[in-house]
C-alpha cells in the first residue's frame, strides 16, 4: 500500500511538471510571436483592418478598409513612416504600429487609473482642439504627454492638465463642455505612443496667442491651426 502510494505521489510529481514545463514553453512561443509580428504586403486579416482603420482616420489611406494588405496600404504606411521619422519600407513592425497608436494594452491592474487619464487627456482635447484635423487633436493630447516626462513640467496627466495658466481652456469655460467622440479616439491614440507632434512640448494657435514669448520657441510642425513646438 505504502509503495502504491509513492507510485502516485511520483506520477502525480512528474505530470506537474511536465504540464508547468509545457505552459513555460508555449508562453516563450507566444512571446516570440508577439516579438516577431509584423505586417506587410500580402498579409490579411484584423490587425490589417485595424492599421487600414488608422490610416483613413489620419488621413493617409482612402482605399477599402477590408484587412486585405496591397499595394495601396503598403504605399499609405511608407507616407505614413515618412511623415513620423521612421524608415519607410512598408513593413509595419515594432516602431510603426507604436506609432500607430496600437501598441499591447496596459495591464488589467492599472485599467482603473488608465481610464480616469484618458478621460482627462480628452476633456483637454476636446476643448484646445476642437474642429482640428484628427492627428491635430492626438498632437495635443501626445504634447501633453510629452510634458509628463519631461524634467521642466510635472510628471503626471493631472499635474500638466492643471498646472496654473497651461491651458487656456481652463480659464475660458471649454474645458467643461462635452466631449466629443474623435477626442476620446484621439486619446487613446496619444495614450497608446503616437506622436504626430513629432515631440513637441508646446503648441499654439497664432491667430490667438498673445505671448511674445511662445513665438520664440523653435517650430517642429504645423498641424491645421497649431504650431507645435520644442
Amino acid at each position: 500500500m505504502k509503495g502504491t502510494k509513492m507510485g502516485r505521489r511520483t506520477i502525480v510529481r512528474y505530470v506537474s511538471y511536465l504540464t508547468a514545463s509545457f505552459v513555460v514553453l508555449a508562453g516563450l512561443a507566444v512571446q516570440g510571436q508577439r516579438e516577431a509580428a509584423a505586417y506587410r504586403q500580402g498579409s490579411s486579416g484584423q490587425a490589417v483592418r485595424t492599421i487600414q482603420e488608422k490610416l483613413v482616420r489620419w488621413g493617409y489611406f482612402d482605399g477599402p478598409v477590408d484587412g486585405i494588405y496591397g499595394s495601396k496600404t503598403a504605399a499609405a504606411v511608407k507616407d505614413f513612416q515618412r511623415k513620423n521619422g521612421l524608415a519607410a519600407d512598408g513593413v509595419v513592425g515594432s516602431a510603426t504600429l507604436a506609432a500607430l497608436g496600437m501598441q499591447d494594452s496596459a495591464p488589467s491592474g492599472g485599467s482603473a487609473a488608465q481610464s480616469g487619464s484618458v478621460d482627462l487627456l480628452a476633456r483637454v482635447i476636446s476643448a484646445e482642439a476642437r474642429g482640428e484635423p484628427y492627428s491635430g487633436q492626438v498632437a495635443v493630447g501626445a504634447v501633453i504627454l510629452n510634458r509628463v516626462g519631461h524634467p521642466s513640467f510635472p510628471n503626471t496627466i493631472a499635474g500638466v492638465v492643471y498646472q496654473p495658466g497651461a491651458f487656456s481652456c481652463m480659464l475660458d469655460g471649454q474645458f467643461d463642455q462635452p466631449v466629443a467622440d474623435s477626442a476620446v479616439r484621439a486619446a487613446r491614440d496619444a495614450m497608446n505612443g503616437a506622436d504626430p507632434s513629432g515631440g513637441a512640448i508646446y503648441y499654439f494657435n497664432p491667430n490667438t496667442a498673445t505671448s511674445a514669448w511662445i513665438w520664440s520657441r523653435p517650430l517642429i510642425k504645423i498641424i491645421g491651426k497649431h504650431r507645435f513646438c520644442s
